[in-house]
């Protein structure tokens, strides 16, 4: 089962400075983060604050070739997580044949930015991630990162906005 989620806003961990994008089930409370690396949250943040590059970026570049090809980006989903690492799928549509491509949760992120198409995460994962959150190795516990993640209200989102 997948379940649907938005992005709830993109920060810096405070403790590490590392991009946070972090996601938020539609249908409950539920949060989960995924660290990201700054090209890639840069490339994210252009797209939430609708900000216009001189020239394309590679998801732009990405999101023109599907459209090219008549092509579709119906959906993506964050599909497992493995030794603290997310892995996500892109699930296109040319026509009558389905596709599914490999992609980094940053990338597929982007790309759904884009093209506006819903993005999902396995139920395994949600419930992983929200017990082990793949945060940097040092730091706050799981547990407490979790916590403040799920109290963080629109002002303080806007505190550590990127």
């Amino acid at each position: 089962m997948e379940i649907e989620v938005r992005i709830r806003g993109l920060m810096m961990d405070p403790s590490t400075n590392m991009p946070i994008v972090v996601l938020k089930d539609v249908a409950s409370d539920a949060v989960m983060p995924i660290w990201v690396g700054i090209f890639e949250a840069n490339a994210i943040a252009i797209e939430i604050e609708k900000l216009n590059a001189p020239r394309p970026m590679t998801h732009d570049l990405t999101k023109n070739l599907i459209h090219y090809l008549n092509g579709s980006l119906e959906r993506v989903v964050i599909t497992e997580i493995k030794e603290d690492t997310f892995y996500a799928v892109l699930c296109l549509r040319q026509g009558d044949e389905a596709i599914t491509v490999d992609s980094r949760p940053s990338d597929a992120i982007a790309l759904a930015l884009r093209t506006d198409c819903p993005i999902y995460v396995s139920e395994a994962v949600m419930q992983t991630a929200k017990l082990n959150t793949a945060g940097p190795p040092e730091g706050p516990t799981a547990e407490q990162l979790r916590s403040w993640l799920e109290g963080l209200n629109d002002e303080d989102l806007g505190r550590y906005k990127m």
